[in-house]
């Protein structure tokens, strides 16, 4: 608790520090940190000037790492409602504000804040408005202990949507998708209004007429001994189920006087472990076919029936109707108040304009980077596999049959079987192409009259002198020899 304070911000002597990442760090970067656990923390600062909803949108955006992720606590801020009295050195959690944004996380509860606080302006009272909660899973974003980034965007036509790391989380309208309604209901209950004493919502009753039948025994009990069960033969009725250990001695240091009388442990009776069993025999129980229970008179349809009462309706003294929900009390600071029990809350980078655009250009240039650094300190594919498979030994068996049967598959139906004929030593590829020249040749013998083009005769001479040589076989194409 801080020393001669006011009791509304003793309570807030939570440390920050403005320091750089734990890991993952953009050279001179530095943040605004959330350093103690299970303590209340408050700051904040004024903007330049006040932010008045007018016909432009509303742009929020900030970082957070939880760097040692999170157990319970927050991570929002809050726009703090321009007053007269706002003193930022008087900041606390019951200080005015106009929007609260931000992740916020206790237990299993993952939740997106966007909070924002709307005037009636029947009778100048303030009441939060909640926007509905994402349909996205928020865990790996508060847990993988990476900076996000995150951003509001309010529109002059009263839409809304929230953004994770640019992507889109959550939109809807002030209008329709807030709890409670901007708008209260035209007609409420009269609280006035009574439910009469004769007033009867029973839509069922027992049966004035029915009569218990005479053999209708409300004594017999549910369930019986079992009148075929009979003592397994051999059951020793005389043996203890437990009997002391023979082998037990009392400790040395023992004393019966702090101790109390020493006894030896229990052991099974070695009897027992032959016997069906030990002890005294017990005829089982069964379900007793005579039960019925105590007797109730059957339900009929309430003659009398009325309905379920609810009061009556009246015109709502407080109704009003706004159609600009957008315009919101103006605001001229930015603050974080929080309580966390986990600690290095890392803040940054906090933005309110009103342009889409320059945000977007603003997180590449700020948020982009620590997201380029994180991934390139990533480790590869198989680094990932290995850290998986320390939490979960039982990985490797996956990962050596996804590895290692298709593998086996491969040898199996691709590797050649052994051939009976010997090894030839010549030139596979020559053999192959002094056979495709065979061929060829033997189809133009058998149609000559389909070329004009015959081999000469120092052709064929050459060719009969290119397959001879240095006892390799070689392949020479025969060419036909056009004779003009």
């Amino acid at each position: 608790m801080k020393e001669d304070a006011d009791e509304d911000i003793a309570k807030y002597d939570g440390r920050w520090e403005v320091e750089a990442l734990k890991e993952n760090r953009v050279p001179g970067d530095l943040g605004l940190v959330l350093k103690s656990r299970a303590k209340h923390h408050a700051i904040a600062a004024l903007l330049n000037k006040p932010y008045v909803f007018e016909d432009r949108p509303l742009v929020v955006q900030y970082e957070v790492n939880f760097q040692d992720g999170i157990d319970c606590g927050g991570a929002y801020i809050k726009l703090l409602s321009d007053s007269p009295s706002l003193d930022l050195e008087q900041f606390h959690d019951r200080t005015p504000y106009t929007i609260m944004f931000g992740p916020d996380k206790c237990g299993e509860d993952y939740k997106l804040h966007f909070i924002f606080r709307h005037k009636s302006p029947i009778n100048g009272d303030f009441e939060e408005k909640h926007a509905k909660r994402p349909d996205t899973d928020l865990r790996k974003v508060y847990s993988d202990k990476k900076t996000h980034l995150y951003t509001l965007v309010l529109n002059p036509d009263n839409s809304y949507e929230m953004f994770i790391d640019q992507s889109s989380v959550s939109k809807g309208s002030l209008l329709t998708d807030v709890v409670p309604p901007v708008n209260p209901p035209k007609e409420i209950d009269d609280p006035k209004d009574t439910k009469p004493e004769d007033w009867d919502e029973r839509a069922k009753i027992p049966d004035p007429e029915a009569v218990k039948p005479d053999d209708w025994d409300e004594d017999a009990p549910a369930m019986v001994p079992d009148p075929t069960a009979m003592k397994p033969e051999g059951w020793l009725d005389d043996e203890p189920e437990f009997v002391p250990d023979p082998t037990a001695e009392k400790p040395e240091d023992w004393d019966e006087e702090m101790d109390g009388e020493w006894e030896p442990p229990q052991v099974s009776n070695p009897a027992c472990q032959t016997a069906p069993g030990c002890g005294e025999w017990k005829t089982p129980v069964i379900n007793n076919p005579k039960y019925k229970g105590k007797w109730k008179a059957p339900l009929i349809d309430n003659p009398n029936y009325q309905g379920v009462w609810s009061p009556r309706k009246i015109q709502n003294p407080d109704y009003f109707e706004d159609l600009e929900p957008y315009k919101m009390a103006s605001f001229k600071a930015v603050g974080l108040e929080l309580w966390s029990m986990t600690s290095d809350i890392y803040f940054d980078n906090f933005l309110i304009t009103a342009d889409k655009e320059v945000a977007d250009r603003w997180a590449a240039d700020s948020w982009g980077l620590k997201k380029l650094v994180a991934s390139a300190n990533e480790p590869g594919v198989f680094s990932q596999l290995a850290l998986a498979a320390e939490e979960r030994p039982w990985l490797w068996v996956v990962y050596a049959l996804t590895v290692g049967l298709p593998v086996g598959l491969a040898v199996l139906f691709c590797w050649p079987k052994v051939s009976q004929n010997p090894p030839r030593t010549c030139n596979t590829a020559g053999d192959e192409s002094l056979e495709q020249d065979r061929e060829e040749e033997e189809e133009e013998e058998e149609e000559p009259s389909k070329s004009n083009d015959t081999a000469s005769d120092d052709e064929m001479k050459d060719a009969d002198e290119g397959l001879q040589g240095s006892g390799h076989k070689q392949a020479v194409r025969k060419r036909g020899v056009r004779k003009d």
